[in-house]
């Protein structure tokens, strides 16, 4: 979807199984850069272990590149929200929901703007 749009993408191969914080997807447009960590899903929930987000920012930073989660619900599409907009659970992990991609996410299409 990225490339279709003049971006240049570089996918991590083996992303999360390194031991080594690195996102699936980099991607940049004139000076913008992404760093997108991508989650396929059928339920409408999505928890993330708080060391996945913690990795995600910590090689955002390292890297100069903005940290987002793209997440694809079944049927529905694609949806893309930075961390700091998850919610934290009290046993320490982060969710989102739906409801809430849809309030305080971006489409694709606004996250490329």
């Amino acid at each position: 979807m990225l490339f279709g749009k003049r971006w240049h993408v570089v996918r991590s191969a083996g992303s999360g199984s390194i031991g080594l914080p690195n996102p699936d997807l980099i991607a940049g447009k004139d000076s913008r850069i992404l760093a997108i960590e991508c989650k396929s899903l059928s339920a409408e929930n999505k928890y993330f272990k708080e060391q996945e987000i913690k990795e995600l920012k910590e090689f955002s930073k390292k890297f100069g590149a903005e940290p987002w989660l793209a997440l694809r619900f079944d049927n529905i599409g694609w949806y893309f929200i930075q961390p700091h907009k998850l919610n934290k659970t009290k046993s320490s992990y982060y969710s989102i929901s739906l409801e809430e991609i849809k309030r305080k996410g971006l489409n694709f299409k606004d996250l490329i703007k």
